[in-house]
């Protein structure tokens, strides 16, 4: 990532890049829609017809099918490493494209979805079916499905300081803090910053419960962060810094327990279901399996020929993927590490966020844009839903119980959440007709 990262002319460029003005601004939207003047979509319109984002197609000069072909042809997909190609279409494993695992349900326009980083797009996370927290402009959001109620939870255009005491804790807080990465579990809420900060909000306490800065390196940023239950039970979190550090964050005595160190920039860390292991992927094509315990490699992994960005792990414990800007995501299986298991390539872009729902049966795969992948495990991964829309993707995730699965959109225009409810055949109920 840029050392000279400029927020205002990064966001800029992506804007013209990146989005067509023919559909993000129509003659009837503008970018301060009024909470009376937002459409949102319901499933019963969606099935009548009406787009998902509301995109007025038929006052268009041009048809959806034809700017989809148009985006699959332009959209400039962005490389660290010149020239670094993509996986052939022989390492590439064919998938049957047409399953239907999650139905849309409902895109809320109101919940307007952002991105401070264009490469980091870990900005969404659903804590229930109905419950999701996400970045919105310069606040973390609680947008409740249940009661389309949308509440603030953290402003960070201001001043932020912890209303609690703990040792190690920078009780002055920070000013204006650009939040890169975000992560919520239960009720723990951690916000990673561009200048390495680290705010802590415990969701059913009143305040801010604690504020670290990982660093003081000019590389400061946080570019990972992910919540995790100790084999005690106490709760931790493991945040990746731009300035090739990991830290094991105790939220029980709110201090770091393990800080290692590796040759590049961390993009992203992923804790194995048991503990035990580390899936480590960064500014560099070989990413890293490593001892949570010591920190020690374990194995290289070599296949992905840019920067990753992205990693998750099934809940099996043997099977854990990487998503990298070369537009594939890997599958690796601990058993045999000699190769990938499995290479899938996405259509415009670079993989920047994977999930496993918690039962182990579908894997999610975002681009940077307009697409998400989702994979049937049982089958192998040989079976794919295609979620198809238009506009930068600011994260994803399925819902604890795997009932729901949340998308967020940065548009100027038709930026908003999208929310997908798991697919049910109750066969069961035919006998009662």
């Amino acid at each position: 990532m840029a050392d000279d990262y400029e927020m205002d002319a990064i966001e800029d460029d992506m804007d013209v890049e990146y989005f067509d003005r023919r559909i993000c601004h129509s003659d009837t939207d503008d970018d301060d829609q009024s909470p009376g003047n937002v459409s949102d979509t319901s499933s019963v319109q969606a099935r009548k017809g009406k787009d998902i984002q509301g995109i007025p197609w038929d006052r268009l000069n041009i048809t959806r099918e034809k700017y989809r072909q148009t985006r699959l042809e332009q959209y400039k997909n962005y490389e660290n490493i010149l020239n670094s190609g993509e996986a052939s279409g022989n390492e590439c494993q064919p998938t049957e494209k047409g399953g239907v695992y999650y139905e849309f349900r409902c895109n809320t326009r109101s919940v307007k979805s952002t991105i401070l980083h264009f490469q980091l797009r870990n900005l969404v996370w659903a804590t229930s079916k109905h419950d999701v927290y996400l970045m919105s402009h310069n606040s973390v959001v609680h947008w409740s499905a249940l009661t389309s109620k949308k509440s603030e939870v953290m402003n960070m255009s201001g001043h932020v300081a912890p209303s609690e005491k703990h040792p190690g804790s920078f009780l002055e807080g920070f000013s204006q803090t650009q939040v890169s990465t975000l992560a919520v579990k239960d009720k723990l809420l951690v916000a990673g910053g561009f200048q390495g900060e680290l705010i802590c909000r415990h969701t059913d306490r009143e305040g801010i419960s604690y504020c670290f800065r990982t660093t003081h390196d000019e590389n400061a940023i946080t570019n990972a962060v992910e919540i995790y239950n100790s084999d005690s039970g106490a709760v931790h979190f493991l945040a990746s810094n731009n300035d090739c550090g990991i830290r094991d964050f105790d939220m029980e005595k709110f201090q770091v327990s393990k800080h290692f160190r590796f040759p590049w920039p961390v993009n992203h860390t992923s804790l194995s279901p048991d503990g035990k292991l580390l899936a480590i992927v960064g500014d560099d094509p070989e990413g890293l399996l490593v001892d949570a315990h010591t920190g020690k490699i374990v194995k290289e992994l070599h296949g992905h020929k840019d920067y990753s960005f992205a990693s998750a792990w099934h809940p099996d414990g043997n099977v854990f993927a990487t998503g990298n800007q070369d537009k594939t995501c890997r599958l690796w299986d601990v058993r045999n590490l000699s190769e990938s298991l499995a290479v899938f390539r996405g259509n415009i872009g670079a993989i920047r966020s994977i999930r496993f729902a918690s039962d182990g049966k579908f894997m999610a795969m975002a681009e940077p844009a307009d697409f998400v992948h989702i994979f049937d495990v049982g089958s192998g991964y040989a079976k794919r839903q295609e979620l198809d829309f238009f506009g930068e993707i600011s994260g994803m995730s399925f819902s604890p119980d795997t009932e729901a699965l949340f998308v967020g959109i940065w548009d100027r225009t038709y930026g908003s959440l999208l929310q997908y409810s798991r697919s049910r055949n109750y066969t069961y109920l035919d006998s009662l007709l």
